[in-house]
């Protein structure tokens, strides 16, 4: 149960003065759902402003605030717009001006003769100043001094910043004192302020403790949640895995193991014949050969008797790994089935029998395998392809599956830099895939100007004519508001392609209906359609041996782990395999590294420590679309400099202060459940 002192942090946000149904769908729309988000709901920036007596200490372009009185409303003539005109305390004057609706309430806020105080920027339009949409105009003196620092939200249509700063300052008012969960020592020494002063100062300007503080909160929340399940995982009675080689030694693979295969197999071997479950995070650059090693693990559990389940967080991977394992395990006779949420009737019914008499070995498929209508005979090894898209808390859900907890091995084709694997993996054992299996080609990586578009669709159409695929990514879905005119939006993009390749274009991204999706996608399998025009939902896990060429539009718009990812489509069969990365006309000079280093490398782990380097790592963590883990108040700067302390500091509470007993334990517990990182607490007997 969540503790009692946190209830108000969990009310609504329509319980705050002025939130009704209108309000509420904008604040939906950022996440800010309940007070708790509110108060979390950071400045992204503040606007410090100079107090000035005149206008003769202002700059062009510095935010001040100072005392005007207006002497003559000027209308607008057609759209143009309301200007009004206002002398300082020496005579010099300005210009206020205001555009569309703004210019009715300046009538009523600035009645001519009477001195208002103006916060606002000041830019020169001729030869006179003027301020553009004055960001406050108050009535008295003493308000103005609140309008020196402000704070700058992230805001969704129907919101402003007087009022989401009013939101948060009734938030903060109804927060709480909450007790103590950092170690005292490293609280004194860090200088950090208690939760909440770090709160309240974080929202009134830069402050580097404050802000250093909430985010450590945020890590130590991880980390000892992550700590709970490790040790919740060694208490567990699980299932002794011991193979005698019989299914493995009939394998016919077409290749030799690398020696990071061999090395990731005889880890995982050792983990399964340990009775305390395995929890193993396999790390696999693209390409490197995970699907071996999985298939290596499950066969050791068919060995011993036991049953394995393969889960993919989509349809198409699902099948395709299905298909993949099968070919791969012919030779074996072990049996080999698929689940996804479409079959329905008699052949569901047939894997589901198959599944309780104990007759199919190894079940793939997606979240359907999980279901309460799916019962296993003996289920002892759950793998999870693309960890990133499952959760902690899903992960535990499969865990509760067999009548012992099973083994648990994850795969990830994202290099996760040293700093973020603990972040985001702090309870499993990792095995690294660091070798390519010979015979996978380097992919020849080029860059080119979006300018020269026409030779590059030419170039496209030659090589769809020797009868190999290819792949076209675009950057967004449609142009949004906010795009300039010159996003490639996928849509547009295909519906240029289709007029120059006609029914040979096939278009898929995330807002297509899933059998649209699914329809256009196996098409471009099964080789009917020879171009593929995609946003990044083609990034994880789709395998098109016969597609050697890939067109990613707008590259620098995507960060290192994504254009690698999107690369690693490609280079999947025996012929020379080309990426072509095109670049707009300005780039930044990050943008310009990022390129650099790909023409440069291939090595997914480099390339993940440059793009934390590079500070486009943001995307590392945003890659878990739908993991329950994300973090939210700390930047990537605090991941990298404060989570080593975090993660101490949890090991010391759990080995040394008791866990979550005693004073700073029951801290600690309220901590996991202001970060709703409280299946950590659920795991403890009686929690």
């Amino acid at each position: 149960m969540r503790p009692d002192i946190l209830n108000p942090l969990f009310a609504e946000t329509d319980t705050l003065d002025g939130v009704g149904p209108k309000l509420k769908k904008p604040l939906d729309r950022l996440g800010l759902t309940r007070l708790r988000d509110v108060v979390y709901h950071l400045p992204e920036r503040f606007v410090t402003r100079r107090a000035i007596s005149n206008l003769d200490e202002a700059e062009v372009g510095e935010q001040v605030v100072l005392a005007l009185t207006p002497t003559q409303h000027l209308g607008s003539t057609g759209r143009g717009p309301h200007r009004v005109l206002a002398e300082d305390a020496t005579g010099n004057v300005c210009a206020l001006v205001f555009f569309g609706r703004a210019s009715y309430s300046a009538k009523k806020q600035l009645p001519v003769g009477e001195l208002r105080w103006i916060a606002g920027r000041v830019d020169r339009y001729g030869d006179m100043l003027q301020i553009v949409h004055p960001d406050h105009i108050l009535e008295r003196s003493d308000a103005s001094l609140g309008r020196l620092c402000e704070p700058v939200y992230a805001l969704s249509e129907g919101l402003t910043q007087p009022r989401v700063a009013g939101l948060v300052e009734q938030a903060l008012a109804r927060t709480p004192q909450l007790p103590e969960w950092i170690e005292p020592g490293l609280l004194e020494k860090e200088g950090w302020p208690d939760w909440r002063d770090a709160l309240v100062l974080a929202h009134k300007g830069e402050n580097e403790r404050a802000r250093d503080r909430l985010a450590y909160d945020e890590l130590l929340a991880n980390g000892l949640a992550l700590m709970l399940v490790r040790a919740d995982n060694r208490r567990r009675n699980g299932l002794s895995l011991q193979g005698d080689g019989r299914l493995r030694d009939k394998l016919d693979l077409p290749f030799a193991l690398t020696g990071a295969q061999a090395r990731s197999i005889g880890e995982i071997e050792g983990d399964l014949a340990q009775e305390s479950p395995m929890l193993r995070l396999l790390q696999g650059d693209v390409g490197a050969g995970k699907t071996v090693v999985a298939l290596s693990a499950m066969l050791i559990a068919a060995e011993a008797g036991a049953q394995s389940a393969m889960l993919a967080p989509t349809e198409i991977l699902a099948r395709q790994h299905y298909e993949t394992l099968r070919r791969m395990a012919a030779p074996t006779g072990v049996n080999i089935a698929l689940l996804t949420g479409r079959d329905k009737g008699r052949a569901r019914e047939s894997t589901l029998m198959g599944l309780m008499d104990g007759s199919i070995d190894i079940l793939v498929g997606t979240h359907a395998i999980f279901q309460d209508s799916v019962a296993y005979k003996n289920l002892a090894l759950v793998v999870i392809d693309e960890q990133h898209r499952f959760g902690v808390a899903q992960r535990l859900m499969l865990a509760s599956k067999g009548k012992r907890a099973p083994h648990t091995l994850a795969m990830t084709a994202t290099p996760i830099p040293r700093t973020l694997t603990l972040a985001q993996y702090g309870e499993l054992d990792v095995s690294k895939l660091d070798e390519l299996p010979p015979g996978r080609q380097a992919i020849d990586t080029r860059v080119a100007s979006t300018g020269r578009m026409e030779e590059i669709v030419e170039g496209v159409a030659r090589h769809l004519q020797t009868g190999q695929q290819a792949y076209w990514v675009c950057p967004m879905v449609r142009e949004s508001d906010y795009a300039t005119e010159d996003i490639a939006a996928a849509e547009a993009r295909f519906a240029t392609l289709k007029e120059r390749f006609g029914e040979a274009v096939a278009l898929v991204h995330g807002q297509l209906a899933p059998e649209v999706k699914d329809a256009n996608m196996q098409a471009f399998v099964r080789g009917d359609a020879k171009l593929l025009v995609a946003t990044t939902v083609i990034e994880v896990g789709v395998d098109v041996p016969n597609a050697t060429l890939m067109v990613i539009e707008q590259a620098e718009r995507f960060g290192l782990a994504q254009l690698h990812q999107l690369r690693g489509r490609v280079g999947r069969g025996a012929e020379k395999s080309v990426c072509l990365l095109l670049r707009g006309d300005e780039l930044s000079e990050t943008a310009r590294d990022r390129l650099a280093l790909m023409r440069e490398t291939q090595d997914g782990f480099r390339l993940a420590e440059e793009d934390l380097r590079l500070r486009g790592g943001g995307e590392l963590l945003g890659t878990r679309q739908s993991g329950d883990n994300a973090f939210n108040v700390a930047s990537l700067e605090q991941i990298t400099r404060l989570l080593p302390k975090a993660h101490d500091d949890a090991r010391l509470l759990i080995e040394r202060d008791g866990g979550l007993t005693g004073e700073r334990g029951e801290a600690a517990r309220v901590l996991l459940y202001l970060f709703e990182r409280d299946y950590g607490v659920q795991l403890l007997r009686g929690g």
